[in-house]
């Protein structure tokens, strides 16, 4: 098939290179303009690479950007990790319409950190959906699902670059075969299902030790690897990579004040939260690089006893 591609970074990059691996066309590939003296984007390198047209709009609403769609006289469009708004008069122009990947089981988890969010708050599945865009925002029919469960001690990074990456590049192959044989069905998502997060930032990593083990454990792994859950010692920022939650289920018996690092091992250490302790193998100074929790307490001089969030 004949394809126009719009995306960014590694997950367009790979997309683009699995449809040129099984012999369709890329007619075109559309990027996102990389901010001024930011590195240039892998997929738009690979492009240019590859010898393929690229296309650099600073928006998709633009006249340029439709007129180019329609030069490219593409089958399908292919939208893979894309953050520019994308308008109707644009991704209807090919002959099949486009076809949008989000890392999200939709409706829930409808926006820009929808990997973060089900982690965070303590979901047990995941997975990815393929859907046709529309101008509201990841509202459009859903063409196709995958699940993926999510375990205790998944991070972001595991579900991510282990699961929905690989998956969502499956998903697209199979998803645009399915369109331009006419073989798919569309699904209108269901509102009263429909759920939307913005940004997962700085400050939704904050990590507040008053705040049940859980709540903690499921903010650090879903912050992990970025933007990295942080808590502050002695005013500066220290991010907390690698969580374990112990969980104490007898009233009264957690030891340590809250926020207290109780423990500190051969590698990591333990802080009292409300409910049990959570371990924490890595850490990241705010002048520093990340190392092992025990390493860190060592060079810094931090010992058992010492309060966190101070």
């Amino acid at each position: 098939m004949r394809i126009a591609i719009i995306g960014q970074q590694d997950f367009g990059k790979a997309v683009m290179e699995a449809f040129l691996a099984r012999g369709d066309t890329v007619a075109g590939v559309f990027v996102a303009p990389e901010k001024e003296g930011g590195k240039p984007d892998p997929m738009k390198v690979a492009a240019v690479e590859k010898g393929l047209t690229v296309f650099q709009f600073p928006s998709l609403k633009a006249p340029e950007a439709t007129a180019a769609m329609q030069g490219l006289d593409a089958d399908i469009g292919i939208m893979a990790f894309v953050l520019q708004f994308a308008p109707q008069e644009f991704v209807n122009i090919p002959r099949h319409g486009t076809i949008q990947y989000h890392p999200s089981l939709l409706p829930k988890y409808r926006g820009p950190s929808s990997i973060n969010w089900p982690i965070t708050k303590g979901e047990t599945k995941t997975g990815l959906t393929i859907f046709r865009p529309t101008d509201g925002l990841d509202e459009g029919a859903v063409i196709l699902q995958k699940e993926t469960p999510i375990s205790a001690d998944d991070t972001l990074g595991t579900v991510y670059f282990d699961r929905l990456f690989p998956m969502g590049v499956a998903a697209m192959l199979e998803a645009a075969d399915l369109v331009v044989a006419g073989k798919h069905r569309e699904v209108v998502q269901d509102e009263s299902q429909a759920s939307y997060e913005g940004w997962f930032r700085a400050a939704e990593a904050r990590v507040h030790w008053n705040q049940h083990v859980d709540w903690i454990h499921n903010t650090i792994r879903g912050a992990d690897p970025a933007p990295g859950a942080w808590t502050t010692i002695a005013g500066k920022k220290l991010q907390l990579f690698g969580s374990r939650k112990h969980l104490v289920r007898t009233f009264g018996a957690v030891k340590g004040k809250i926020g207290e690092i109780a423990w500190i091992g051969a590698e990591t250490m333990r802080v009292t939260a409300q409910g049990g302790q959570v371990e924490i193998a890595k850490v990241k100074p705010e002048e520093g690089k990340k190392v092992s929790a025990a390493e860190w307490a060592k060079a810094a001089g931090v010992t058992v006893g010492t309060i966190l969030g101070t």
